[in-house]
């Protein structure tokens, strides 16, 4: 893929993110309360709280971009314009559109499809805009910039309690209730952005250690068409040399593996072990 193909390729993963992310925003969290964290639970928070004094709240849209326009300020004075660039795109789109999607109530007051509809929808959105190997701004990029002074603690720790305390924050807005069910929509953000960026074809990993490596290697190479590396190994029990099989394959081919080993070694030591994502020959190709 040529530098002009990657390039529309990430601004199309951002855009559509975003897009997503609005979505799940403007129709599920909002409408009902669940402040998620970011900036646009701040934005969540703000418009609840200002609806008396500003028809309708202070848009979300709003809250996003003021808010990220120091902070992007700040990153560019550390940082420098490299550092921002896309990361600025993206968070201009957000707050786009945040201003052009329309208000709507897609879970109908119920907290717990709008936790799992709305964590399902922005996973998938964040998972396409880290795919383009960006982030949005808001409180990740504040993430960023505290490790700079904070070294002990990993951009993760960081961002962790500053949306924590943000949570926290909204149960006295939005209540104890909605703030739980938004912990439990941050969980299936998560877990749908580590699977959309992380690979969603699991394998799994083999290591046998066994007298009889060769016909194991054999079957594997010739019934099942699957690759094996030998790897050489010694037992600190009794210092004695042996040799390890490492081999990737499916879900489905591991019983059939494991069926091939019994056959041939009953007394086998096998492990087994889950692999998130392969690369290469007979697996995904890459992008």
């Amino acid at each position: 893929m040529n530098k002009n193909n990657r390039w529309i390729r990430a601004y199309l993963l951002i855009t559509a993110g975003t897009g997503i992310m609005a979505f799940a925003i403007k129709s599920t969290f909002d409408p009902i309360g669940l402040v998620t964290g970011g900036f646009t639970g701040i934005g969540i928070m703000l418009r609840r709280l200002t609806m008396d004094v500003w028809e309708g709240g202070i848009p979300i849209w709003l809250t996003n971009l003021v808010l990220n326009i120091p902070l992007f300020l700040v990153a560019w004075r550390l940082k420098g314009r490299r550092f921002i660039g896309r990361t600025l795109a993206a968070s201009l789109l957000l707050s786009f559109w945040l201003g052009v999607i329309p208000d709507c109530d897609l879970a109908g007051g119920d907290y717990l499809l709008a936790a799992v509809y709305g964590g399902v929808l922005t996973g998938a959105g964040i998972g396409l805009v880290l795919s383009a190997q960006v982030a949005t701004g808001g409180t990740d990029l504040i993430a960023t910039l505290l490790h700079m002074r904070l070294r002990a603690y990993s951009i993760a720790q960081i961002l962790q309690v500053i949306d924590g305390a943000i949570i926290l924050a909204g149960i006295y807005v939005c209540g104890i209730r909605a703030s739980l069910y938004a912990v439990f929509a941050v969980y299936i953000t998560s877990r749908v952005s580590d699977l959309i960026t992380e690979g969603g074809k699991f394998s799994k990993a083999v290591y046998i250690i066994s007298d009889r490596y060769e016909q194991i290697a054999d079957a594997v190479l010739h019934q099942m068409n699957r690759g094996t590396t030998l790897l050489p190994a010694v037992g600190m029990y009794r210092s004695e040399e042996r040799n390890m099989l490492f081999c990737v394959v499916s879900k489905k081919e591991v019983v059939v593996l494991k069926e091939y080993i019994k056959q041939i070694d009953v007394h086998a030591f096998v492990i087994v072990t889950d692999v998130r994502e392969v690369l290469g020959e007979g697996f995904l190709e890459y992008s």
